[in-house]
Formats: structure tokens, C-alpha cells, sequence
């Protein structure tokens, strides 16, 4: 009966109230800030080419450098979050990847590009577990892959806004301004973080309704604090990292090569390469927020909210698949459909994949099980930097990578499946 008060679509009931979805709002513009910042380089690829003399096995491992470090920073960005918390924590890895960003305008050759990168990683890697232990702070169970789902899509938001303002920053002022125009967004964005974020219980405008909504999981949630030696030994703890560690590659994958396959392909300049990744990645936000909608209407059919999850991330992976004839085609409206559906599903699909944490573990261990998971995926994306840089120099062809693009996802969720058998919750002693 207690329950009925919380729903305000009942006879009587309270409105529970939205000050959940104004933190979603601000985990969704950290995170297009995050993308922004990360998007620059891709794009002014083939600017640094004639500039320094770029060659693809540079930036392979230029983008290496920012892989490594983001995947070493991860493992201390979780536990960071855990300990001291999302409010002063999110701030302080902010202050840092913006001040890196910017550290790129210093740079002249691909060592020093490379070491700025392999800064921004190290900031970088602290938004996704800061965001997620949020969303498991603030949302119900029931409401989290949604929440999840609209503050991932600010990776396409910042995927969209970067080729709208870097190609008129560069050709007006030059690439080294291109890095520097970004500072004054997180600037702000911290100011705001700092004066409105607070824990729900302590969040002076949070109705005791909502409250009680946020908190009505919270009971078989919270769990004890876990050690973290210990999260390294569950099958679910490497269940979600080895899904990360197949699929995150092919993300990384677009975010740093459409631009350069864009321009070896079909020829387009900087003036002409930003309408093909405003389209993909507008197309990437829909495909982030339906994916976070998409198991909702399994659980109406009957599903339990783990096999609901599941099925949501098949469907996802399934629409991948037809990616791998991207290198062969000649249209570059077909090139774009292709990838936009892809990357639309990629973004479902994490989704989806970033919500398993927070519920298979107790909310005590979910930064640092995401902390985890993100730095096996960060391993995976390496490798799949030094693999691209390589191949794209000795053969000039997309075509295996869009081949491993098509397969990654139903690996991944074989894996998953498998390794956390079904989503099961981990047995986890005090």
C-alpha cells in the first residue's frame, strides 16, 4: 500500500517531482563537454597531416597514449568516486582533461601530441564513473539504463557540436585555437556542478516524494563497502569488462577514423566533413536514449528486468551487423546510413551495458566496478588503435575494421551472457 503513494498517476497521489532529471541534464552536458574535448584531434587530422607531417601510424599511436592513460586512470577514478564522492570528484577530473585539452594548442609535433593526449586520458576517464554513480545515486533501478541512456547521448551532442565548431575555429584562427575554445564551457559547467549538486538526501529542493522514489531500492541496493581486491575476483566484474573490452573499440573506432575515412574515401574536406558526423551522431543520440527506453517494453511483455536488459542489447547488436560492407560501398549517403544506424545501436547498446553494474553490484561498488570495466575496454581500444594505424598504412583499406565492427557486439553479449549468468547479482561477502 506504501508504494501507491509514489506513483502520481494514482488517485490522490503526490507528483513525485523532476530534480533527478535536472542532475541527468547536468551528467549530459559534462559528458558532451567530455566528447568535445575528445573529438578535436579527429578532426583536425588531416589538417595535422599537411601541418606536422602526421602519418597514420603516429596517430594510431597518438591515440594509443590517450587510451592507456585513460584505461590507468580508470582504475583510479572509480575508487576516487567511491571515496570521496561525485561532487568534488567530478570537478576535479573536469578541471583536469579541460586544462589538457587545451594543452594541445602547445604542441608542434606527434610526441608532444601525445603526450597532451595521454593527459586528457588520464581526466577523461574519471566523467563515465563519476555519471554513473550518480545515476545509481539518484534513480530507482527502474529508471537507470533511461537516465543512463540520456546522459550518454551527450557523447553524440559533443560529437555533433566539435565538427560544427572546429572547421569554423580552424579556418578563421587556426588549429591551435581549435583546442583552446573549449575551456570556457567546463568552466561554467563546474561553477554550476559546484553551486546546485548535492546527494539526495541533502538536496534542499527534493520533495520527500521523490526522495522515497529515488530510495524505494534502496534497502537490497546498498550493501556493505566492498573491497576493492575483492571485485577483481567475480565472473560479473569481468563479464562487464570483456563486453567493454570487445565493443568500446569500435566506438573509439568512429570517433577517431570517420573523419579521416570520410576524407580518404570520398574526398571530403574540412569545409564539407562536418554534415556526414553531424548526421551520425545526431542519428548516435536517438540510438542512446531509445536503447535506454528499449527494455521497457520486454518488461511489458512479461521479461524480468535482467532478461529485458539482454534482449535489448541483442537487438542492438544485431543492427551492427551490416556495417561490415561500409569500405566497399560507393555512395557516401549509404556510408552514412550504414554507420549512423551502427553507431546509433553502439550507443543503445552501452546503454544498456553501462546499467549492469549497478545491477548486479550493491551502489557502494559501482564506480569502481564501472572504474574496472571502462579500463579493460580502454586495453581493448588500444590494441585496436595499433592495429588501425598500422593497416591503414600498409593497405589503405577499412575493410577488416569495419569487418570487426559488425562481429564485436555479439561477442560481447555472448560474454556477458555467459560470464554473469544472465545478469545474476554478485554473491559478495562482508
Amino acid at each position: 500500500m506504501a508504494d501507491t503513494a509514489l506513483h502520481p498517476g494514482d488517485y490522490g497521489a503526490p507528483p513525485i517531482g523532476r530534480v533527478r532529471w535536472t542532475i541527468c541534464l547536468m551528467l549530459f552536458l559534462a559528458t558532451s563537454i567530455n566528447y568535445v574535448d575528445r573529438q578535436v584531434i579527429a578532426i583536425l587530422k588531416p589538417t595535422l597531416e599537411q601541418s606536422i607531417g602526421l602519418t597514420e601510424v603516429q596517430y594510431g599511436y597518438i591515440v594509443d597514449a590517450f587510451q592507456i592513460a585513460y584505461g590507468i586512470g580508470l582504475l583510479a577514478a572509480g575508487r576516487l568516486m567511491d571515496r570521496i564522492g561525485t561532487r568534488i570528484g567530478y570537478m576535479l577530473v573536469m578541471a583536469f582533461w579541460s586544462l589538457s585539452a587545451m594543452g594541445h594548442a602547445l604542441a608542434s609535433t606527434a610526441f608532444e601530441f601525445g603526450i597532451a593526449r595521454f593527459c586528457l586520458g588520464l581526466g577523461e576517464s574519471g566523467n563515465f564513473p563519476a555519471a554513473l554513480k550518480t545515476v545509481a545515486e539518484w534513480f530507482p533501478q527502474s529508471e537507470r539504463s533511461l537516465a543512463t541512456g540520456i546522459f550518454n547521448s551527450g557523447a553524440n551532442v559533443g560529437a555533433v557540436l566539435a565538427p560544427l565548431i572546429v572547421p569554423w575555429i580552424t579556418l578563421r584562427y587556426g588549429w591551435h585555437a581549435a583546442f583552446l575554445a573549449t575551456g570556457v564551457f567546463s568552466a561554467i559547467w563546474i561553477v554550476w556542478w559546484y553551486a546546485r549538486f548535492r546527494q539526495p538526501k541533502e538536496h534542499p529542493k527534493l520533495g520527500d516524494a521523490e526522495l522515497q522514489h529515488i530510495y524505494k531500492d534502496a534497502a537490497v541496493e546498498m550493501g556493505p563497502q566492498v573491497p576493492w581486491g575483492r571485485l577483481w575476483g567475480q565472473r560479473q566484474t569481468w563479464a562487464f569488462g570483456l563486453a567493454k573490452f570487445f565493443t568500446d573499440p569500435i566506438w573509439y573506432f568512429y570517433l577517431f577514423w570517420l573523419p579521416s575515412y570520410f576524407s580518404a574515401k570520398f574526398h571530403l574536406n574540412l569545409s564539407h566533413i562536418g554534415l556526414p558526423l553531424i548526421i551520425i551522431y545526431n542519428v548516435s543520440a536517438v540510438g542512446s536514449i531509445a536503447g535506454g527506453w528499449l527494455p521497457a517494453p520486454f518488461r511489458k511483455l512479461g521479461f524480468t528486468q535482467q532478461r529485458a536488459r539482454l534482449s535489448a542489447m541483442l537487438v542492438c547488436a544485431i543492427l551492427v551487423v551490416p556495417i561490415f560492407i561500409a569500405s566497399s560501398v560507393n555512395s557516401v549517403w549509404i556510408a552514412i546510413a550504414l554507420i549512423s544506424v551502427a553507431a546509433g545501436a553502439h550507443q543503445g547498446w552501452s546503454a544498456n551495458l553501462f546499467t549492469t553494474p549497478s545491477d548486479m553490484f550493491p551502489r557502494s561498488a559501482v564506480g569502481s566496478v564501472v572504474g574496472i570495466g571502462n579500463m579493460i575496454g580502454s586495453i581493448g581500444s588500444a590494441i585496436f588503435a595499433f592495429y588501425a594505424g598500422h593497416v591503414l598504412q600498409l593497405t589503405h583499406s577499412y575493410a577488416s575494421l569495419f569487418t570487426i565492427a559488425a562481429s564485436a557486439y555479439l561477442v560481447g553479449l555472448m560474454i556477458l551472457y555467459f560470464l554473469s549468468s544472465g545478469l545474476r547479482s554478485a554473491e559478495i561477502a562482508a
